[in-house]
């Protein structure tokens, strides 16, 4: 038994070692397979606790993968990363133990489509419901290699999920067939057929690579990091110091030909309604510097609310005053933009919100139980309140169509495919991920925003507060940055392509046919006897 343990310790060290953006990504082929050998040594040689077993193996296996990658949540709330760890584990193994279930009762093929169609639907549940957190979804851990996954622009991240565990499975199928046979060329021949299927997916996506051209009219923008630190009492600093450090650095790189200029997630980050921040200094200090370059518009973070002086409770997302039984406020965290036109600034608020930070999930039946449990990141311990659609800022010549992308919403594959289909032509991203400090959160999130460039073929201005700012091209590489931790101000060129592309069509179309195919294999295996 212990040799299985340590099969899914290898598991476990091969998945956490695959990914970005430190790890070496061709481990992924071989990541499973150790854990699958694990399960059918546990099936065959344990009968009577073979569940137990399987479950505390895999459970081993998906704690390393999660605990090596995603430690740095501690760094912000210890609570919530003892939780993100503890629990995605537990998910993971869950759903591996279904497929043990499976193994049990039908054929090893039989088995094994299950296992891909129900792993695939895990990573496409994660994307949907309360408790959303896919950033270990597998297709991810490519992103590091945006050469090789080009024709992500077709399958979005679940292609990659689905080469990850075909491969997987055809090796671990070449060594439990050669366990049985001893027949070494049986063997070889397996390996080649595994091998040859990595190398197809790779140099299809060469070819691609080095054949696309970057598509769309060229303009120039500028990034701002300011590189403030969250922690301290100068993050909270008021609005109209805050407009007067942005100017100055982008002074530092303005010229009559820049379009966009970009500052980071939550800058402004006392809050205010909208109506007293177009009042205020801060706004007419912006509105007066853009309206000296003609062409230039400005799109930052703000942290917003809107107050209810009511009784009653106005919305679900509404919070409660703590000195008061008659007032309450939403809370937003909203990407604003400011244009040379008369009109006042549009704005957006936040869709994709950050589980236990900005999102309470099954508030009304966990709140009652546990409190006010929001972690403090951004200088809100309230639940935000989401905009129900994506939203596109606009360019005052028409051609330039923004998709305001705030942190935690460039995840999200189909979803910034809603964007693209309501005109967008580039992406805008603004982040603070200063919060995590200088660990792998940040570098992670920048490198997942490699696929979304890939998979809807849009260029992206990303301004970070302590980085890394950067411009990515639509074929996923990083034209140029600004070093994490370092203040400054960062000038390129990308192009706001207008094609759409399949994946911003159809979406997540093969995690769709996976959760049919999962659903209905469970019934069969659960409720279908094995016939003879």
């Amino acid at each position: 038994m212990y040799k299985n343990y340590l099969l899914s310790l290898l598991s476990g060290l091969f998945l956490a070692f695959s990914w970005p953006t430190y790890g070496f990504s061709l481990l992924i082929f071989l990541a499973f397979i150790p854990l699958l050998l694990a399960e059918k040594n546990i099936r065959e040689q344990s009968p009577k606790h073979n569940n137990f077993h399987t479950f505390f193996a895999s459970y081993c296996t998906f704690l390393i993968w999660n605990t090596i990658t995603t430690w740095w949540i501690w760094n912000s709330t210890e609570v919530g990363g003892v939780f993100a760890i503890v629990v995605n584990s537990l998910l993971m193994a869950l759903v591996f133990q279904l497929y043990h279930l499976i193994a049990k009762r039908k054929p090893k093929r039989f088995a094994s489509i299950f296992l891909v169609a129900i792993w695939i639907s895990f990573e496409k549940f994660h994307l949907i419901w309360e408790f959303s957190w896919p950033w270990l979804n597998l297709g991810n851990v490519f992103s590091e290699q945006p050469q090789w996954i080009q024709w992500y622009e077709y399958t979005g991240i679940f292609g990659g999920s689905l080469w990850i565990w075909i491969v997987n499975i055809s090796i671990y199928t070449a060594i439990v067939a050669y366990q049985k046979t001893s027949n070494s060329k049986v063997l070889i021949k397996k390996l080649i057929l595994s091998l040859s299927f990595i190398v197809l997916g790779i140099f299809i996506s060469l070819y691609q690579y080095n054949t696309y051209d970057e598509k769309g009219q060229s303009f120039t923008a500028i990034l701002l990091q300011p590189n403030t630190d969250p922690y301290t009492k100068k993050y909270h600093q008021s609005s109209d110091k805050i407009a007067l450090d942005l100017i100055r650095l982008t002074k530092s790189k303005m010229d009559d030909d820049v379009q966009f200029v970009l500052a980071p997630e939550t800058v402004f980050s006392r809050k205010t309604s909208i109506e007293n921040f177009i009042q205020g200094h801060a706004y007419k200090s912006l509105k007066s510097y853009i309206s000296k370059y003609p062409k230039s518009s400005f799109l930052s973070g703000i942290d917003l609310w809107k107050v209810y002086n009511t009784p009653k409770m106005p919305s679900a997302t509404a919070n409660r005053f703590s000195n008061t039984d008659q007032a309450w406020y939403e809370s937003f965290n909203t990407a604003i933009y400011i244009t040379n036109e008369p009109k006042t600034p549009e704005v957006y608020n936040k869709s994709k919100l950050v589980v236990g930070v900005e999102h309470f999930p099954f508030r009304s039946v966990l709140q009652p139980l546990l409190g006010d449990v929001m972690i403090d990141l951004g200088g809100s311990v309230s639940t935000l309140t989401p905009q129900d659609e994506a939203e596109i800022f606009i360019h005052p010549n028409q051609k330039l169509k923004a998709a305001p992308i705030i942190c935690y919403e460039s995840i999200y594959g189909e979803y910034m495919g809603e964007y693209v289909q309501r005109g967008s032509n580039f992406f805008a991203i603004i982040t603070n991920d200063s919060w995590w400090g200088n660990t792998q959160g940040h570098r992670q999130l920048l490198s997942y925003a490699r696929l979304r460039a890939i998979e809807h073929r849009r260029s992206i201005a990303r301004s970070a507060n302590s980085g890394i700012s950067a411009f990515i091209n639509q074929r996923g590489d990083v034209l140029s940055s600004i070093a994490y931790e370092t203040r400054g101000a960062l000038k390129g060129q990308i192009q706001a392509n207008e094609r759409i592309t399949f994946y911003s069509t159809h979406g997540d179309f093969i995690a769709r046919i996976a959760s049919f195919v999962a659903v209905l294999f469970l019934l069969v295996g659960l409720f279908v006897r094995k016939t003879s």
